[in-house]
């Protein structure tokens, strides 16, 4: 019988996802291990570039996408996930790709307005941007109630030209990405890939806080998954607060969160120190490895970082479950779908094979 992590052995209890097999010290392989999928968790994968870091995503992806009762939501800022709607082994991926994501402004609270701008909220044109994103629910209507005050110009000026440039991002949209349409019954890969950091920004602290009130408010009856690559980008942007607050607060109501990150010295300690399951790939850097040491718990024998505990070859991995405070050296499946973020290779391109 497989180890769950997350739950431990009873596999008959609920959704997993088939994570991999236990890794032998000489390499071989053993019995499978599974990952818990039936109750909320928070959960960091990191790795340095090549490893297989968007891999082990991709696999948490495939079986969530499968599994009845959760809404997994993928974002994608490496178009490493436009692949998961094709099946290259085992059962098709149901997933619902959206190539030009879009969230509503009224997604963002009137807070994340400000910060989204760069607009204190005690100053004249931050007031005002407040006001709007506290009472519309468009950028338009935003831009209608500014104009419309009885503020300064300077600041109704200031205020209608921060709004104007998140406009010009082109990611709100009044039809844009809600709760109902991130937690339907299908996966969501919302493909970010090409876009600056701060509208990338903007469309994750959008879905964070989507998901994660919507719960709160009872208003969907699936559990939300949030898998999010280059997590490092966005714990230190604009996005960071609404996934702090998944993190702290999430699993009551029942919002995940799967952040993968290549710098896991880059990313805050709380994703870290939340975080009930790690997945480590190989790492090199000495802060990486410095923040993993500081995520060690007190049941852990030893360095976690010793240099026969840590992966060294692409697909291994090793695996923190605070849950059931274990620690599983594994080697990480295959996908069933092909992975989309393959780097081109000069020989393959100069003999007409595509990389992917």
């Amino acid at each position: 019988m497989a180890f769950v992590v997350g739950r431990g052995r009873n596999v008959s209890d609920g959704p997993v996802c088939r994570l991999g097999t236990y890794r032998a010290r000489d390499g071989s392989r053993g019995a499978d291990l599974a990952l818990d999928l039936d109750r909320p968790h928070a959960m960091l994968v990191v790795g340095k570039r090549g490893y297989g870091k968007s891999h082990t995503l991709g696999v948490v992806a495939e079986d969530l996408a499968r599994t009845a009762g959760v809404a997994p939501v993928i974002v994608d800022p490496m178009g490493d996930f436009r692949t998961l709607d094709r099946p290259s082994a085992g059962d098709p991926v149901p997933t619902t790709a959206v190539s030009d994501p879009a969230v509503t402004a009224a997604s963002l609270d009137p807070r994340s307005w400000c910060s989204l701008l760069g607009l204190s909220p005690e100053s004249g044109a931050g007031s005002l941007v407040w006001r709007a994103a506290a009472t519309e629910s468009t950028l338009a209507e935003m831009r209608d109630r500014i104009e419309a005050s009885d503020a300064p110009d300077a600041d109704r000026r200031a205020a209608t030209n921060h709004v104007e440039l998140a406009a010009s991002w082109g990611v709100f949209d009044p039809d844009g990405l809600g709760p109902d349409d991130l937690c339907d019954p299908e996966a969501t890969v919302v493909d970010v890939s090409g876009f600056d950091a701060a509208p990338m920004n903007a469309v994750v602290r959008g879905i964070a806080e989507s998901l994660y009130d919507a719960r709160v408010d009872e208003a969907v009856d699936r559990l939300p998954w949030l898998l999010l690559d280059e997590a490092h980008a966005f714990f230190g942007g604009v996005a960071a607060p609404a996934l702090e607050t998944v993190l702290t607060r999430g699993r009551t109501p029942g919002v995940s969160l799967v952040a993968a990150t290549q710098r896991p010295g880059a990313v805050p300690d709380v994703a870290v120190s939340q975080s009930d399951v790690i997945v480590s790939h190989r790492l090199t850097a000495g802060e990486d490895l410095t923040a993993l040491e500081r995520a060690q718990p007190t049941y852990v024998d030893g360095s976690i970082t010793d240099g026969d505990r840590m992966p060294t070859e692409p697909g291994e991995v090793l695996v923190v479950d605070d849950a059931t405070e274990t620690v599983h050296a594994a080697t990480v499946r295959a996908r069933d779908t092909p992975h989309g973020g393959a780097s081109p290779r000069a020989s393959e391109l100069s003999s007409g094979r595509s990389a992917e």
